[in-house]
């Protein structure tokens, strides 16, 4: 399959413990690494600078004022266009910023990868302990970071619980229930090494969410569902296409799909009948049947970031309103 990683002097710029991603690709580690560890085996060792911008005009070498490029300083390739206020966070300082989140010695680093040219890094470690959902289905804690050189995002640093069993990515919009979010986006400003203080005082508090989550998935897990309101659940959270002119036959296929996940998608078993398992059939369809026909790591951006995350925490939200959790 075609993919978008990085690669440098022959190698894929991607590290990964455990489970083999991406069709193989990648080295694989028989260990979580450690942050010093991980920058080199995803060949993320490389640094960043701005350069000014010029205009070849007649022969005539124009500077453009306030825009400079972003590129490698080991390639020489430009990954991007920024603005005169845009400060490069460095990789190394990425990695540093996500050990104080998790506090030395407790971060176990799973994968690290860049992708393209080296526009978009990431970093993905499990946090000690787990959630046991209703005694027999256990959700990892996970904590993700993606920092990006071509000025198209900002620094986000999320919250990404992995319900083990199926692997899914629990993507959760907590944010209208607690004051504080399950996710830090810091801008590429003057001010961004201060903001990642901030940050960090923010995702301190990844205890208290998780154990937030415990509760709700708990709940999810003995709260039944009818087949009419799993109907309901599914149309609400793929609604019809105002813009189709004929029957929308794309749309109907995937409320199709996710309602059998409900009833035979991995760990179903566990969670059949149940809010928690219309929740997770949508998660499994996003992670697992969506995008067949796209690239992994765009396939991974989006569970992440991207079109597929937004459907995942509106499942989410959807499913808080079925078992009537109070804000």
């Amino acid at each position: 399959m075609a993919h978008n990683l990085n690669e440098k002097d022959g190698k894929v710029s991607m590290f990964y413990h455990g489970d083999v991603p991406w069709h193989g690709l990648g080295k694989r580690v028989d260990k979580m690494a450690t942050a010093s560890e991980a920058i080199k085996f995803a060949n993320m060792d490389f640094t960043v600078k701005k350069a000014p911008i010029v205009a070849n005009y007649n022969g005539e070498m124009l500077k453009v004022e306030d825009k400079f490029a972003t590129l490698r300083t080991d390639t020489k390739q430009v990954l991007g266009t920024v603005g005169a206020r845009y400060e490069i966070v460095q990789n190394t300082d990425a990695f540093s910023f996500f050990d104080t989140l998790v506090g030395e010695g407790e971060a176990m680093y799973e994968t690290a990868g860049v992708l393209g040219k080296g526009q978009v890094i990431w970093i993905l470690a499990k946090l000690p302990g787990f959630i046991k959902v209703n005694k027999e289905d256990i959700v990892d804690k996970y904590l993700l970071l993606m920092n990006s050189h071509n000025g198209t995002s900002s620094l986000r640093a999320k919250l990404t619980p992995v319900r083990v069993v199926c692997e899914n990515t629990l993507n959760a919009a907590l944010g209208s229930r607690r004051k504080q979010s399950d996710e830090v986006r810091i801008q590429h400003t003057a001010s961004a090494h201060d903001r990642l203080e901030q940050a960090h005082k923010l995702l301190g508090l990844s205890n208290a969410i998780y154990n937030d989550l415990g509760e709700i998935f708990s709940k999810m897990s003995v709260t039944s569902i009818t087949g009419t309101q799993l109907i309901d659940y599914v149309k609400t959270l793929v609604p019809d296409n105002e813009d189709a002119v004929k029957f929308n036959t794309r749309t109907e296929n995937i409320r199709e799909k996710i309602l059998s996940l409900h009833e035979s998608g991995r760990g179903s078993d566990m969670a059949r009948g149940t809010v928690w398992g219309a929740y997770n059939s949508c998660t499994e369809y996003v992670d697992h049947v969506w995008g067949k026909n796209t690239t992994q790591d765009k396939k991974l951006e989006s569970m992440w970031l991207g079109a597929g995350a937004t459907m995942k925490e509106k499942a989410f939200s959807l499913a808080l309103e079925l078992v009537e959790i109070k804000k």
